[in-house]
């Protein structure tokens, strides 16, 4: 008789501390046809116009935090968190449990052998324990530095203080199952993502090494 049992996905957490790359990685993997869950995504989707948490959000922190359309302010907000440690985890507490239910959601009906769920704050997360793996994406925290005054011009003093709201380097990489250099070329990142997804693809098919650390024989 053959065995009907359904073979759950592998949970791939993909993590990395701010302007690490992480959405880079993830769209790679995505374009290899793996299925990617990103909690951005769904942070952004959790706070909309209506829903329950833009809400509380409101009653927590008052009006300044709503735009003129009735959005979240995330600049105002992000200056709030980034200055006030209750703060962060007042929202946190509105957030994390709505993400959390939303990402074992589309897990659950996500499929794939793999899928990927990039989870940006994963140290001390609950979904550290949901996922089988951990692959964190890393690069030198002046690199760091230098892409976030790029990308949102922030000044040199409020980007070291996002990067240390956040978890340090040394503690994502101790969560790493695999780490993916974010530091070179583009091309180096994507070689990097295709070997990873070949051995994603071998534990995949293999149930029985979900159980054992990466690089058990």
């Amino acid at each position: 008789m053959s065995d009907s049992r359904k073979i759950q996905p592998v949970r791939i957490g993909l993590t990395g501390g701010i302007a690490s790359g992480k959405s880079v990685v993830a769209d790679m993997f995505a374009e290899l046809g793996v299925p990617v869950i990103d909690t951005d995504v769904i942070a952004r989707e959790v706070v909309e116009p209506g829903e329950a948490a833009l809400e509380e959000i409101r009653e927590r922190f008052g009006e300044a935090m709503i735009d003129v359309a009735g959005n979240l302010d995330r600049v105002a907000m992000r200056q709030v968190i980034f200055n006030d440690d209750v703060a962060r985890l007042d929202l946190e507490a509105i957030l994390h449990p709505r993400i959390g239910a939303e990402t074992r959601r589309q897990s659950d009906s996500a499929g794939g052998p793999y899928q990927v769920i990039v989870v940006p704050l994963l140290v001390g997360s609950p979904l550290a324990q949901y996922v089988d793996r951990i692959i964190v994406v890393d690069c030198e925290e002046e690199t760091q530095i230098r892409r976030l005054l790029e990308r949102d011009t922030e000044t040199i003093e409020q980007a070291r203080r996002i990067l240390a709201a956040q978890a340090s380097r040394k503690e994502r990489l101790a969560l790493a199952d695999y780490t993916i250099n974010n530091d070179r070329q583009i091309s180096d990142t994507r070689n990097q993502v295709s070997a990873l997804h070949q051995e994603l693809l071998h534990l995949a098919a293999h149930p029985s090494l979900r159980e054992s650390s990466p690089g058990t024989p």
